[in-house]
Formats: structure tokens, sequence, C-alpha cells
């Protein structure tokens, strides 16, 4: 419908556009088909490149070289238009700061514009063969176009076609061979499932509730950090700690494939875990990405490379932000990264309700700033270490606890904070590290 007007005027997509299409299904690219629509979505340059998440997780594939390298040599604020779910800056393309959410239609639209910078109410989209001007109400179709086309296509038989025989029709995924144990045996050499260290060494015994000593800051930053800006997610590159991880055992370059396909190997998550492009580390102000201070030698290195030496030399680390801590759409890996990195409490003025809660699911402790109080206020720099007190089993929910910072010259200062453990079975969480100790415990007890 519309794609077929916008081709039946004349219409192309700019040469400097980057254009996929990712449906979220198998069934999708069929009706498509079967109504017609998928040759005119390729005539303008809407090939299938995935499914599911492909352009959610930076899956899309490279922009065009020349347009690559214009965003690099100018540094450009170029823009992504797309009908997924997922439009953090950094997410669909590293090199993309501004992502915009919009139905299919419009996501076409633009392309065929060449800009977000168009009013499509009183400007054209394009101009046709006579160099008429073609506004959005000339392609955009009518509702009975629209239920028409679902009406006859998207119907339950095309679902039980694609999907009656989904367990046997993967002949690639049914032919590879399994092991008759019962427990899955870990291949050491394996770059994309390793067996995660959770439950490493877990004593049988419930740990006590202790105070935390001689924290260092890993990382300070500003308010409304995602789960994007924390969690591994797009493509991985070679520079990266997890490019350079895979580089060291004999992974080309074309075969690093994304954090996303990569999310069984936690030496790659952990490695990608506070390292968005994007990332604004107040330690290291005026860099962009996951780079920080190693306090104790005053060396800017990798989040990653920092965290394993604070844990080399067993030193606690936190991480300080301000309003709005794991906004965005909640992903385990947001918390699994944290707490694999050696974070064992994160202060903020604020926090998405998921992410608290995922946090203290991990064992890492949220600790809300007291109201009116923030890092800034406070003088909080990065180069102090920090006790965490009143931490012990006798703990109440949402209590406030003293933490008191030294700074580099020795001088001290005192503040509170709320210990957002909010209910009895959180801190129950946290007592046991985490809820994924906490079930294998009772797991034994109830074995045994």
């Amino acid at each position: 419908m519309f794609t077929f007007k916008a081709i039946e005027r004349g219409l192309q997509v700019p040469p400097h556009v980057k254009t996929s299409l990712s449906p979220g299904s198998l069934v999708v690219t069929e009706y498509l088909s079967r109504a017609g629509l998928m040759t005119y979505l390729e005539q303008i340059g809407f090939h299938v490149i995935g499914y599911g998440c492909a352009t959610c997780n930076g899956s899309s594939g490279p922009l065009i070289p020349e347009v690559e390298e214009a965003i690099q040599k100018h540094d450009l604020t170029v823009s992504s238009i797309l009908s997924g779910n997922r439009n953090f800056e950094g997410r669909v393309h590293s090199l993309i700061k501004a992502n915009y959410l919009a139905s299919p239609p419009l996501v076409v639209a633009y392309a065929l514009a060449g800009t977000l910078d168009v009013d499509f109410y009183h400007e054209p989209i394009g101009f046709d063969q006579n160099q008429e001007p073609v506004f959005l109400k000339d392609l955009w179709p009518s509702s009975k176009e629209i239920y028409q086309i679902v009406n006859e296509q998207v119907t339950a038989e095309l679902f039980r076609t694609k999907y009656e025989n989904i367990f046997s029709a993967n002949k690639r995924w049914n032919s590879l061979e399994v092991g008759k144990d019962l427990l899955y045996e870990w291949n050491p050499a394996s770059t994309y499932i390793q067996e995660p260290p959770f439950l490493k060494d877990l004593a049988a015994d419930v740990p006590s509730i202790q105070s935390i000593k001689g924290v260092h800051p890993l990382v300070i930053l500003g308010d409304s950090i995602t789960t994007d800006h924390i969690s591994p997610a797009g493509a991985i590159s070679p520079n990266s700690p997890a490019g350079e991880y895979l580089s060291n055992l004999g992974v080309k370059r074309n075969d690093f494939n994304t954090y996303g396909a990569r999310r069984g190997n936690h030496e790659v998550m952990i490695r990608g875990t506070f390292a968005n492009v994007r990332l604004r580390n107040e330690m290291v102000p005026g860099i962009e990405g996951g780079i920080t201070t190693y306090t104790p030698t005053k060396q800017e290195m990798s989040i990653y490379d920092a965290a394993m030496k604070y844990k080399e030399y067993n030193q606690p680390t936190i991480v300080i932000s301000g309003k709005e801590y794991g906004s965005g759409s909640s992903r385990d890996w947001a918390a699994k990264g944290t707490s694999l990195l050696g974070v064992k409490a994160l202060l903020a003025e604020s926090f998405e309700r998921i992410h608290r809660s995922n946090l203290v699911g991990m064992g890492v402790l949220p600790l809300q700033f007291l109201p009116e109080e923030n890092w800034k206020s406070l003088g909080i720099t990065g180069f102090e270490t920090f006790d965490i007190l009143d931490l012990d089993d006798r703990i109440q929910p949402k209590q406030v606890v003293t933490i008191v910072a030294t700074r580099s010259d020795q001088s001290k200062f005192t503040f509170q904070a709320i210990a957002r453990l909010d209910s009895s079975i959180e801190i129950e969480y946290y007592r046991h590290g985490g809820i994924l100790q906490m079930m294998l415990r009772k797991f034994i007890s109830n074995v045994s």
C-alpha cells in the first residue's frame, strides 16, 4: 500500500540513508509476502536482515562507509528512526546518538524523505517524476485498506503453518550432537557459553551481614543512567575489552557478533558492562565511553580493567549516581555485570524499581541519598574511600545507615543514606549474597 504508492510516484530512498527490515517473526515476512508488500519494500531498500531483536540489539549491520567516516570526522549527531522498542543512545548503532520510535509506515516515510527534519503536514516527502510534490497524506493507507489486508492475510492458519513443526523444522539445530548426561557439559574453549561463577565456592552456611569498609568508587554518573548505559548491548567493538578478549582467543573481527548473541559467556558480558560508548563518567570528565580512573595510582583505564585491579587486591567498589538510576528496559545483565565487576554497593538519588530489585537479587546493596543530598552537594569527587556502617543481621527494611568518607588527604566527612532493602525477603536475598545463592542453599537443605 504505502510503499506501492511511493514507488508508483517515483520516490526512492536517498543513498545516504541506511535501510533494513527485521520482522518480529517468520509469520510477519509471510503475510507481507502474501499481501504482495515485500516486493515493494525491497525495491526501496527494506530487505530482511534478521528477526526479533536484530535491530534493537544493534545487529542491522554497518553504516554506509562514507556516512560512518563523515560522522567520525566531523563528530556529527545523526539519527535513526525505527519501529522497534529500544531507542537508547548508541543502541541501534554505536555512532547513532539520536533514535526515535515510530510506526512502520512513518519509518518508511522518513527514509524516503532522507531526514527527520521535515514537517509532514506542510512539507512533501519528495517529488514525483513530474516534479509534483508528494505528501504523506498522498501515500498513507486508509483504514479500509489496512483492515482488508489484515483480514485476508493475517490468519490463524498462517501461524499454525509456521509453528506447528517448530521442533522439527530446523534441521541444523536438530542435527547438533547432545551428550547423554543430565548435566550440561561445559566446553572451556567455547566463546559463546561458559559456566558462570555466580555459585562458585558457595559456602553452605549463610554469612552474616556486615559493614563494608574501604570502598573505592568505580564510576560516578549523572542522572537518568539507563540499563543501556550499564548492560552490554549492540555490536562488540574490536577496541573494547570484550573485543580484545575475543581477539586473543583467535576470534576474527567479522565473527565477534553482538553482546546479545554472547550473553551466555560472562567473560564477554562483564567486559561490556558500563562499556557504552556514550557513558559519561565524572571521574574522567570530557571523555565518553567505558573509561574510569583507578584511584590508587590515578591511572585512566577501562572500567573493566580497573574493576579487575580492585578485585585483585580485594578492594570493594561502589557506583555513585544521580536520579533515576537503572531507568529504561531493565535487563538481567545490568545487575549481573555490576555484581561480577565486584561492585558491592550502588549509591544513587533514586532508582528505577525493577533494576533496584535486580541489584538486591545479585547481592549488590542499593543505597539512596537522603532528600536534598547528592554526590555533588556532598563534594564527592571519586577519590575518596567509603566505610558503609550500621550493616548487620539486625538491619530493617529501608534503614538509614552511616557512611564515612575518607579523602586522599585523610580528612573525613560523614553522611547518611537509606539502605534500599525494601522488605524482609530482600534482606534475606542480600544476606545470602543474592537470590541464586539463597535458592541453592534452600535446595541443598531440603535434599539433605
